[in-house]
């Protein structure tokens, strides 16, 4: 970043939020007589791969270039509060202990005593708490203040009550107001059992969704933004995966509004492992999310990486060597957040550091009949304390449909199974691998999505057909009849 011909400040990432400190070099810029106190501002953005660091480009999403997400200009006191970290703990029966946790912005290193006023918001707006306080400037950071909420609103995809912390601080430089909501919510992940949210059992829906639009890219403005994530919510989410990378506050701030629960991460995946500069620019990019997005009530799983197996970008390719950096992640993760969760999209290697483990399957896509995915699971989920499938389906191209789809589901339905090839081919639609040598129909993917067990005693096209698209299935099926209405 450049103010007038100073560089003022720079930042590797490309997702998270930085800030660069413009005042020395916008006072020098001022004081240029030719400037006539106009200040100009340039950002220089560089999306060129570099080995050395994440992304790899061989993950599957896009790397733009140029600035997509809102820039402002702030002013603060010389000494004023930078981030604020709210944690509330739940104990079913006793009152909610909230903390407030604050850092300050205090690049001159000043010895000074400030004033802290607290105040905490309830859901509808009114006052709950107010801690005044005077203490000397401090280093790193700081408890404020810890409020008991005697009868906690906790939030929930079905109530999404957030509350509202307010912290003012005063000195002889000048007075700031740092603002940030948050929610009172637990859960756990039983092993081998349910995921359950304050004392409940909730089964997780939802989808996954990349910061991508056609003809904007990441440059989503925030009215499509919001109606996107309401789409999801209205279609019965109630947990997205926010794939994979760090995204906007907007994001996180409309999964808290409308009650979605988040699996967030950080962009490391395929590739193999660099060395201390990806380590370090990697571990920097985890840190920086987890900071940055604390407060958020809707993350409930912190994601280390995806994919994390995938050799390609260096010579040197370890196992040993990756599952003890994804360890070094998932115990930063921990330090920094007790408490939530971390999680891993395949990388079997490492299937047991992470608390929440998601396999790779796609049974009926990569290989295998979609028919065989009420066994994979099972077989996978045996294997990891905490288990979440995250990707399964198949792959499709927008508005490309298939008639030799639906005729082959009469076909089998009906009994009529003289393939040579056999009924598995049959059931991936006389496709050795459909990733490879399939239509790429939205026919099929709607089909390898829901598909079942073979063995199912209903239909084993449709167990529990969904809307929309079964119904047309459905009105094709020699035996209609026999599904589950």
């Amino acid at each position: 970043m450049y103010v007038h011909l100073d560089r003022a400040g720079g930042h590797t990432g490309g997702y998270d939020e930085f800030v660069a400190d413009v005042t020395e070099a916008a006072a020098r810029a001022m004081a240029r007589p030719e400037l006539k106190g106009e200040v100009p501002v340039a950002v220089l953005c560089d999306n060129a791969r570099d080995a050395d660091l994440i992304p790899s480009s061989m993950n599957d999403f896009a790397r733009y270039g140029g600035i997509y997400r809102p820039v402002s200009l702030h002013y603060v006191p010389a000494i004023s509060v930078e981030r604020l970290h709210i944690a509330g703990v739940v104990q079913p029966g006793r009152p909610a202990k909230v903390s407030v946790r604050a850092r300050l912005y205090n690049p001159g290193a000043l010895r000074v005593d400030v004033q802290i006023l607290v105040r905490i918001f309830s859901p509808a707006g009114s006052l709950v708490r107010t801690f005044p306080s005077r203490m000397p400037a401090w280093d790193g950071e700081r408890e404020l203040a810890v409020v008991d909420v005697p009868v906690p609103e906790l939030w929930s995809p079905s109530k999404p009550s957030l509350y509202r912390c307010e912290v003012v601080l005063t000195s002889a430089h000048g007075s700031t107001t740092l603002s940030e909501r948050f929610g009172i919510r637990y859960f756990e992940f039983l092993a081998h059992g349910p995921f359950k949210l304050n004392g409940e059992r909730l089964m997780l829906r939802g989808t996954q969704r990349e910061e991508d639009h056609a003809g904007l890219g990441a440059a989503m403005p925030e009215d499509l933004i919001r109606a996107e994530m309401k789409l999801i919510k209205e279609m019965g989410a109630n947990f997205i995966r926010l794939g994979h990378y760090q995204q906007s506050r907007t994001v996180l701030d409309l999964c808290d509004e409308l009650g979605l629960l988040v699996w967030e991460e950080i962009p490391w995946g395929r590739g193999g492992l660099g060395g201390e500069r990806y380590q370090r620019q990697t571990m920097d990019m985890l840190h920086s999310m987890i900071d940055q997005h604390f407060n958020h009530p809707s993350i409930i799983l912190w994601g280390l990486g995806n994919e994390s197996d995938q050799p390609g970008d260096f010579p040197d390719y370890s196992k040993e060597k990756i599952a003890a950096f994804i360890r070094q992640l998932n115990d930063q993760a921990h330090a920094l957040d007790p408490g939530r969760k971390t999680a891993l999209r395949r990388c079997d290697f490492a299937s047991q550091i992470a608390d929440v483990y998601s396999p790779s399957i796609w049974a009926g896509w990569y290989h295998g009949p979609y028919t065989g995915y009420r066994e994979s699971l099972r077989r996978e989920m045996a294997k990891v304390e905490r288990f979440l499938h995250m990707e399964w389906g198949a792959d499709s191209h927008a508005r490309r449909h298939s008639e030799d789809t639906d005729r082959f589901l009469a076909k089998v339905v009906a009994g009529d199974t003289s393939d040579p090839h056999g009924i598995d081919f049959l059931l991936a639609c006389g496709q050795e691998n459909p990733s490879v040598t399939g239509d790429w129909s939205e026919n099929y993917a709607a089909i390898c999505s829901t598909g079942t067990s073979k063995n199912s005693r209903t239909c084993p096209i449709w167990p529990v057909p969904p809307s929309g698209y079964s119904r047309i299935l459905q009105r094709r099926c020699a035996l209609k009849t026999r599904c589950r209405k």
